[in-house]
């Protein structure tokens, strides 16, 4: 009698290689955690390093007038939410490197980190979207409303914030890969019927 019939002569799946997958997709899980470190680390500091002083005209005469992240509520949430992804993936990735250790993974932690890295990608998202959309006003205007575009003046400021909105996006694409592969660690845990 083959390893793979039980005693009645019904044929039986060979267990998995559970541990392998589980150390490659732990693997993985680390990595992308720590380049969502790498990128919210990244996106803060050129947000917050984003300022600039240039004199601009004025109807009282020329003037120096500051940019500064500080000086647009987005852009302030933009620095909290990628602060906060960032906490969160020294927490996540020090969770996943302590799991790849373990023989049997528990399907629990599978599904608090799906559930939490959905969350923070819908922070990640929202912070983006926001800075980005304060962002392409800077950059381009709004000529029903009479706001003028200030990218023509503070260069430098403007890119340090494009770049970091990048950065960001960069981040929700990490966090978009690490919700499938919660996903997929999820879905091979079903039995097979």
């Amino acid at each position: 009698m083959s390893s793979m019939e039980s005693e009645k002569g019904t044929v039986v799946a060979p267990p998995a290689a559970e541990n392998g997958n589980n150390k490659k997709c732990g693997g993985v899980d680390v990595i992308l955690r720590v380049l969502l470190l790498a990128a919210s680390i990244a996106a803060v500091v050129v947000m917050v390093t984003s300022n600039q002083t240039e004199t601009v005209p004025t109807p009282r005469g020329p003037m120096r007038a500051p940019a500064k992240f500080h000086h647009s509520p987005a852009f302030i949430y933009f620095v909290v939410a990628l602060s906060i992804t960032g906490v969160y993936s020294i927490i996540t990735s020090i969770a996943s490197l302590s799991s790849m250790r373990k023989s049997k993974v528990p399907a629990k932690l599978f599904w608090i980190l799906l559930l939490h890295d959905v969350l923070i990608l819908g922070i990640v998202a929202s912070a983006t979207g926001a800075a980005g959309g304060v962002g392409y006003i800077g950059l381009k205007g709004n000529t029903h409303v009479r706001w003028m575009k200030i990218c023509n003046l503070y260069g430098k400021f403007c890119r340090h914030i494009g770049a970091s909105i990048l950065v960001s996006l960069f981040a929700a694409v990490v966090l978009v890969l690490l919700v499938v592969l919660d996903g997929y660690s999820l879905y091979r845990r079903i039995p097979a019927s």
